[in-house]
């Protein structure tokens, strides 16, 4: 599953050097209420926006972390459970990030783009499956245990959202990520125990 997540992502990103403005407009994330001279939000882009990036190095950050914790993730979990974490962690962040630009507001309107919900929630489940695995940062190259990760992760982007620093990064999705990826593994755990004693 993992392969043809990478090779999704490389033909969204194919699309979007070779028709760039049609792509944006209909399957990157716009916010909710745009006025009439942007596209409007529709449903579907709660996904496609997931399979878009704003560069080449976008693409192979969100990759990277995608192949090197997912590919783990799916050998414990299989394709079908690994693929439906990954999609849930995509809508929830865009999910929150309509909503966090609901209530903040904008000045400009502006599309969200990228994997990167996805890989944020792919480092929870990581962490919370391994706390005690050992990771090795690219920048700075320091070697930590997963769990610190995780939280080292979570706490610099609710920082940067709330402070509002590094404009125009969708930190709160990326927290939206890790959120509704959490909330789908403890409701997979509390289902997996009913069953053990069911039986």
């Amino acid at each position: 599953m993992i392969k043809w997540l990478l090779i999704a992502n490389g033909l969204g990103f194919l699309a979007e050097i070779y028709a760039f403005e049609p792509v944006l407009q209909y399957f990157a994330l716009w916010p909710i209420g745009t006025p009439e001279n942007a596209p409007p939000f529709q449903l579907w882009q709660l996904l496609t926006y997931g399979f878009l990036h704003g560069g080449f190095g976008h693409l192979f950050f969100n990759m990277f972390g995608l192949w090197m914790f997912g590919r783990i993730l799916e050998q414990v979990w299989g394709q079908k459970r690994f693929l439906i974490y990954y999609l849930v962690c995509i809508v929830g962040a865009g999910v929150i990030q309509l909503l966090t630009l609901t209530i903040m507001g904008q000045e400009q309107i502006f599309p969200t783009l990228g994997a990167s919900g996805g890989v944020f929630g792919i480092l929870l489940a990581f962490g919370m499956l391994f706390p005690n695995a050992r990771v090795m940062l690219l920048i700075p190259p320091i070697p930590m245990k997963a769990k610190w990760l995780v939280v080292g992760y979570g706490a610099l982007e609710l920082f940067f959202g709330v402070t509002g620093t590094q404009a125009g990064v969708a930190h709160f999705a990326h927290l939206g990520g890790m959120a509704f990826g959490f909330a789908l593994i403890i409701y997979w755990r509390n289902q997996d125990r009913f069953k053990r004693k069911g039986q």
